[in-house]
């Protein structure tokens, strides 16, 4: 359950002493702050890490139970960030996403992650390779890690884009073939991918505005570059869900097009079968009185004025393109 844990000192990691509490007594008086981070713990288990940071009991909750929407939120002596991960499988070309819960304090910074995207054992050795960095405090963690997320949304909305663009050429490549399944499922993942994005916003604005308290000013702007990479991601997944959305429109209108095509095909040979069916019909009443019925020619004449009338109209639905 705990992945990590180590005490940042102006920048540079200390191991010692390996217990926890002690290394939080440390971070206390001698300065510098602790980063802890966790992978889907129980609440037993998180109660019994974290009891001697006393965690507000609501984000303690949110944090074990997860499934929450992004937010930041503040507590006294606490901040409370959520972030939603999310992880694309090109096999099943699915979007799957998980949560990432920060609790922010003045002397250490808690991660507590669910679900399998976005692993952060990268994101901390790149912060410890830049120690000016990371002595700008937990704020200077919790950046990375939504940097990291944010890099994560933006490498999907490129897969994302892919696949709409192959759905695309399939609607548009003339055959009449509905793709509207396929167009419905990626139109599902694209906005499962929307709702990790989209809440993430309000949240990392407050972040990045100028004088946002507990965050060290010089913080300020690289908060404002990511709140801008997740713009640009958002307006991606904005735009790839209303191109799905045309493409299930024109994909309607080329099914709507063939059962018409259809119609008229089957409304012509009705028509072409219905002159012989009226004839036959008439000569088939059994009248006594029926001059043609003792004519030499009536029979040849019946027929061949048959075959032109229906020569005619098949001529005519031919031009009209409705055979």
């Amino acid at each position: 359950m705990i992945v990590d844990y180590a005490l940042y000192k102006d920048g540079h990691r200390y191991t010692e002493p390996s217990n926890l509490p002690e290394l939080i007594t440390k971070a206390k008086t001698e300065g510098g702050f602790v980063w802890l981070g966790l992978a889907e713990p129980t609440q037993e288990e998180f109660e019994k890490i974290v009891g001697d940071f006393r965690f507000h009991p609501l984000a303690i909750e949110d944090a074990v139970n997860a499934k929450q929407r992004a937010k930041f939120e503040e507590y006294p002596g606490l901040q409370f960030c959520v972030l939603r991960t999310a992880f694309y499988d090109e096999v099943k070309s699915e979007v799957s996403t998980g949560e990432i819960f920060c609790f922010i304090g003045k002397h250490f910074i808690v991660v507590v992650r669910h679900g399998d995207g976005s692993p952060l054992v990268n994101t901390r050795h790149q912060l410890e390779a830049n120690p000016e960095q990371l002595a700008k405090g937990p704020y200077a963690v919790l950046h990375a890690i939504i940097d990291h997320v944010i890099d994560c949304y933006i490498d999907i909305a490129t897969e994302l884009e892919q696949d709409v663009v192959r759905v695309e050429n399939k609607v548009f490549n003339g055959k009449l073939q509905t793709q509207s399944q396929d167009i419905y499922f990626l139109k599902r993942e694209v906005i499962e991918f929307r709702h990790a994005i989209d809440p993430l916003l309000s949240p990392l604005q407050k972040l990045a505005s100028e004088g946002a308290p507990h965050i060290n000013p010089t913080l300020t702007p690289f908060f404002r570059d990511t709140l801008d990479h997740l713009s640009r991601a958002s307006d991606a997944a904005a735009g790839l869900d209303t191109l799905l959305t045309s493409a299930l429109q024109a994909d309607l209108a080329h099914i709507q097009v063939q059962q018409n095509s259809d119609m008229r095909k089957i409304t012509s040979y009705v028509a072409l079968a219905s002159v012989p069916t009226m004839v036959a019909g008439i000569y088939g009443m059994n009248f006594e009185f029926m001059p043609e019925l003792g004519w030499k020619f009536g029979y040849p004449l019946v027929v061949g004025s048959l075959l032109v009338l229906t020569g005619i109209l098949y001529r005519k639905f031919k031009k009209s393109k409705w055979l």
